[in-house]
C-alpha cells in the first residue's frame, strides 16, 4: 500500500512539472521559446516524423466503369476517403470541436487547463478517468498509429498509456499548430477519426450510417457520429448498442449548447429524433460487388490479376496489394456496362447459369487492346454450390481470361489464323494453291492407334464441302484441315506457334508451353486448335489484324488517379506492330470467307458463319469458327475495325464433356449479336484491302489452274528412303520425335487401316481411305 501511494506522488510530481513546463510554453511565442532554448518542449516542425508531415493515411481505391460514375467495387484494408473540410457540413465541424476539444480555437496545441484538471481528476482518484488530449493531440496519435510503415509493435507504442507517451504527443502537437492553421488540423483529425462499422474518416462514416456525402450530414446525424469516436465499437448503433449511441448524441448537442453553436431548443429538439440510419453498404474486393451486377466480377478478377502482375504497382505481389488497398486510386476501367450487358445475354442465350457448360466470351477493342467486357453464365461469388455442382452456378474461377490454374479451352480452327499469318510473312500469297486430299500423310511421328504407319495422318471432317484445289481464301473460308496442315509443314510448325506467341496467346498448360518451348516443330496438330486458349487471348490475337498489325496487350483501364490527383502512365496502352500492314491486310482478307462477306478480289467461294454478316448487316466483318474433335468445344471469333470479340463453349471441369456441333450456330449468333449491338450508332469503318502482289503474287487476278506434274503449291518431294514412309510433299527437313501433343483424343481420327505409301505425292492425287469420325475443323 505505501509502495503504491509513493508510486502516485512520483508520478504526480513529475505531471506537475511537466505541466508547468508546457504551460510555460504554451503561454510564449514560438520566438520566445527559440531564445530561451526550450526546443525540448516543443519539437521544430522540420523535425516532425514524415508521416505527420505529409500523413500516410490509407484511402479506399475506387473502380468505375468506363463511364467513370458508375462504381464496380473498391479495395480497402481501412475503409477511408479523405475530404476537404470544405466538403464537410458545418454542423459536423462544430459537433466534432463540442465533443472533443471545446476549447480547440483557442489553445496552442495543449489546453493546459485540461492538463490541470486532468492531473487533479486522475491522480486524486487513483485511476485514469480524463485524458486532456486535445483534438490536435489526438490527431497526432491517430496519424502515429495509422502510418502503414510502422510494424504492429510500433503502432501499439503509438498508442499506449504511458507518460513517455503523451509527452511526445505535446510536443508533436505544439510543433503543428506552430505551422498548420486550426482548420488545417481539423480537417485532417475528420479524415482519420475512426467512427466504428469500419469506417474510417467522415466522408466513409457518413456514407456507412447514412448513404450520403459528408457534406449532407443533419445536426442529428453529425451529433450522432461525432459521439462515436470516444467509443466507437460499443456506442455504434450498427452492430452495437443504440441506447448507448443516444446517449452519446445527447451529450455532444449539449456541449455545442455550451459553446453557443446552437440553442437550448435546438438541442431538445434534436436529441428527442429518433435515429435515423440507412447503412450504405461498401463494397471490398471482386465479391463485393452486388449481386446484381455479379457478372462484372470476372472483369474486375482481371483487373486485379493484371494489377497484381504490373512492377508499376510495387515489387511484389503483396506491395502491389497494399497500394491497391491503401493508396486511394480513382480508376476508371475499361468496362462498358452496355456491352457487358449485352454479351451476358448473349452467353444465356447458349446455356443458363446452372448448366455444367460454360460460353465465355471477351470483347476488346482493336489499336489499345482495352477489354470492354467479360461475360460468362456463371455469378462471380463465394456462395456455396448445390451438392455435386462443383462450378455452377457460384464461381470466382478467372473462366474468360484465364490464370489462377485456369488454362483454357482448346479453339479448333481459329488457330489456323496463324499458320496463314506466317505463310504470308514467308512470302506465299494467298492465291497459293493446293489440292486438298480427304487424308493426308504427314511428317510428324505419332505412336499408338491413332496414326498411320507412325505418322499423323488428319483428314478433313466434310470431304464434300472440304477436298479439292484450295488457296487461302478458300481454305481458310472452308477450314479444310489438310490444305493448312500441308501449308504449316511448308513454312515449319514453329513458325505458327511464334506467330501465336506474337499475337498474346499464351500457353497456360504446361504441356503446351513444354511443347511451344522444345517441340514446337514437330508439333503437327498445332494448326487445328490443339493449345488451351482464352476467349480474351484469342480475340485479343484477331484484334491485331483489325489494327492492321498493332498489336496492344490486354488493358482493363481507361485511367488511374492517384490521391494527389496526378495521372499515373500505367493506364496507356502498350502496344507494338508485330505484322506488316500488309500482312495483316491480306488476312482479314481471307477471315472475310467464313462470315459471308466476300474478299477484295472476289475470291471467297463459301464459309460456314454466313449468318454473321447477316446479323451485321452493312458493317465490314471478317472471322473464323473452330470445332475440336468430338465436337469437344466449339468456338467463333469475330472483329470489325472498331471491335473484336470471341466465344468459346466447353465443359471447364470434365473436357472429356463434349458440348456437340449443334451449339456451334448458337455460339456464332451470341458474338455476332454482341458485336452488332456494340457498334450501333459508330460510323461505318472499311477493312482496307491487301495489295495484288500479296494476293496473287505474280499479279494474276485468279488462282493458277493445276495441270499435268507436280502440284504449283509444293515443291518435288525428295527420294522415299526405306523403311520410313515416303514423305508427302511438304515435308519440312527431318526433326528428332517431339512429345506426344497434350490432346491427343482432340486431335487426331480414331483408328483406321495403315495407309501405303502413295506412289506420288498424296497431295496430288490420294488413295481412297476408309471412312473417319470428324475431326477439328
Amino acid at each position: 500500500m505505501l509502495r503504491l501511494r509513493l508510486s502516485q506522488l512520483w508520478t504526480l510530481t513529475l505531471a506537475g512539472i511537466l505541466a508547468g513546463t508546457i504551460l510555460a510554453a504554451a503561454a510564449l511565442p514560438a520566438s520566445v521559446l527559440a531564445v530561451v532554448g526550450l526546443r525540448s518542449v516543443g519539437a521544430r516542425y522540420e523535425d516532425l516524423p514524415q508521416e505527420l508531415r505529409t500523413p500516410p493515411t490509407a484511402q479506399r481505391s475506387y473502380l468505375f466503369a468506363n463511364d467513370g460514375r458508375t462504381l464496380i467495387t473498391s479495395f480497402y484494408d481501412e475503409n477511408r476517403t479523405n475530404v476537404p473540410l470544405a466538403q464537410v457540413a458545418e454542423v459536423m465541424r462544430q459537433a466534432t470541436v463540442a465533443a472533443e476539444d471545446a476549447r480547440f480555437y483557442s489553445h496552442g496545441g495543449v489546453d493546459v487547463r485540461g492538463v490541470l484538471r486532468a492531473l487533479v481528476a486522475n491522480k486524486v482518484g487513483g485511476e485514469v478517468r480524463q485524458g486532456a488530449s486535445t483534438l490536435t493531440m489526438q490527431y497526432v496519435r491517430n496519424v502515429l498509429k495509422s502510418d502503414p510503415d510502422l510494424t504492429p509493435e510500433q503502432r501499439a507504442e503509438a498508442t499506449e498509456t504511458s507518460a513517455g507517451r503523451k509527452i511526445q504527443e505535446m510536443r508533436y502537437a505544439l510543433a503543428l499548430e506552430r505551422r498548420l492553421s486550426k482548420d488545417d488540423i481539423l480537417g485532417r483529425y475528420l479524415n482519420i477519426a475512426y467512427f466504428g462499422a469500419g469506417a474510417y474518416g467522415v466522408a466513409a462514416a457518413s456514407h456507412r450510417y447514412f448513404s450520403k456525402p459528408a457534406a449532407k450530414l443533419t445536426l442529428a446525424e453529425a451529433a450522432l457520429l461525432a459521439g462515436l469516436v470516444r467509443s466507437p465499437e460499443t456506442d455504434s448503433p450498427l452492430g452495437g448498442d443504440t441506447d448507448a449511441a443516444l446517449v452519446r448524441r445527447g451529450y455532444v448537442l449539449r456541449q455545442m449548447v455550451e459553446s453557443g453553436t446552437i440553442s437550448t431548443e435546438t438541442a431538445t429538439r434534436t436529441q428527442a429524433e429518433p435515429i435515423r440510419l440507412r447503412p450504405g453498404a461498401e463494397p471490398n474486393d471482386c465479391a463485393g460487388i452486388p449481386d446484381g451486377r455479379s457478372d462484372w466480377g470476372f472483369f474486375c478478377d482481371y483487373f486485379q490479376r493484371w494489377w497484381n502482375a504490373n512492377p508499376a504497382f510495387g515489387l511484389t505481389v503483396d506491395e502491389r496489394q497494399q497500394t491497391l488497398r491503401r493508396g486511394g486510386y480513382r480508376i476508371t476501367t475499361s468496362l462498358d456496362p452496355a456491352i457487358q450487358a449485352t454479351a451476358l445475354r448473349q452467353t444465356l442465350t447458349v446455356y443458363d447459369h446452372s448448366d455444367r457448360r460454360v460460353a465465355p466470351m471477351a470483347v476488346v477493342q482493336p489499336g489499345t487492346g482495352r477489354v470492354l467486357a467479360l461475360a460468362v453464365n456463371r455469378f462471380y461469388r463465394l456462395d456455396p454450390n448445390p451438392p455435386g455442382q462443383r462450378n455452377y452456378p457460384n464461381t470466382v474461377n478467372q473462366l474468360v481470361a484465364g490464370g489462377g490454374g485456369i488454362d483454357g479451352y482448346q479453339a479448333g480452327s481459329t488457330f489456323k489464323i496463324f499458320t496463314l499469318l506466317a505463310a504470308l510473312e514467308s512470302g506465299m500469297p494467298l492465291s497459293s494453291g493446293y489440292v486438298a486430299p480427304s487424308r493426308l500423310l504427314t511428317s510428324y511421328p505419332i505412336s499408338g492407334p491413332n496414326s498411320c504407319d507412325g505418322y499423323w495422318c488428319p483428314a478433313n471432317a466434310n470431304p464434300a464441302w472440304m477436298n479439292g484445289y484450295r488457296t487461302m481464301w478458300t481454305g481458310f473460308g472452308r477450314s479444310v484441315n489438310t490444305y493448312f496442315v500441308a501449308l504449316q509443314q511448308r513454312i515449319g510448325a514453329d513458325e505458327a506457334v511464334r506467330m501465336a506467341e506474337r499475337l498474346g496467346i499464351v500457353f497456360r498448360a504446361d504441356s503446351d508451353a513444354r511443347l511451344a518451348t522444345y517441340g514446337a516443330k514437330g508439333w503437327g496438330a498445332f494448326t487445328l486448335g490443339v493449345a488451351a486458349t482464352t476467349p480474351l487471348d484469342l480475340a485479343n490475337a484477331y484484334a491485331t489484324l483489325a489494327a492492321e498489325g498493332t498489336y496492344c496487350k490486354p488493358l482493363p483501364v481507361l485511367s488511374i488517379v492517384d490521391s494527389t490527383g496526378r495521372a499515373l502512365p500505367a493506364a496507356a496502352p502498350s502496344c507494338g506492330k508485330m505484322l506488316r500492314a500488309e500482312v495483316a491486310r491480306a488476312a482479314t482478307d481471307a477471315a472475310r470467307c467464313p462470315v459471308g462477306a466476300q474478299s477484295a478480289y472476289a475470291q471467297c467461294d463459301g464459309g460456314n458463319a454466313p449468318e454473321v454478316s447477316r446479323i451485321l448487316g452493312d458493317q465490314p466483318v471478317a472471322g473464323k469458327t473452330g470445332s475440336t474433335e468430338g465436337y469437344a468445344t466449339e468456338t467463333f471469333v469475330g472483329f470489325t475495325p472498331q471491335i473484336a470479340a470471341a466465344a468459346i463453349a466447353a465443359n471447364p471441369d470434365d473436357p472429356s464433356d463434349p458440348v456437340g456441333e449443334p451449339v456451334q450456330r448458337k455460339v456464332i449468333a451470341a458474338v455476332a449479336t454482341t458485336m452488332a449491338s456494340a457498334l450501333q450508332g459508330k460510323p461505318r469503318r472499311e477493312f482496307t484491302p491487301p495489295g495484288r502482289e500479296i494476293a496473287f503474287g505474280d499479279g494474276d487476278l485468279g488462282p493458277r489452274p493445276v495441270g499435268p506434274g507436280p502440284d504449283p503449291f509444293v515443291p518435288e518431294p525428295p527420294a522415299p528412303a526405306p523403311p520410313v514412309p515416303a514423305p508427302t510433299a511438304v515435308v519440312p527437313p527431318p526433326t528428332p520425335p517431339v512429345p506426344t501433343p497434350p490432346r491427343p483424343t482432340a486431335t487426331v481420327p480414331r483408328p483406321v487401316r495403315p495407309v501405303p505409301t502413295p506412289s506420288r505425292p498424296a497431295v496430288v492425287s490420294p488413295r481412297p481411305t476408309p471412312p473417319v469420325p470428324p475431326v477439328p475443323r
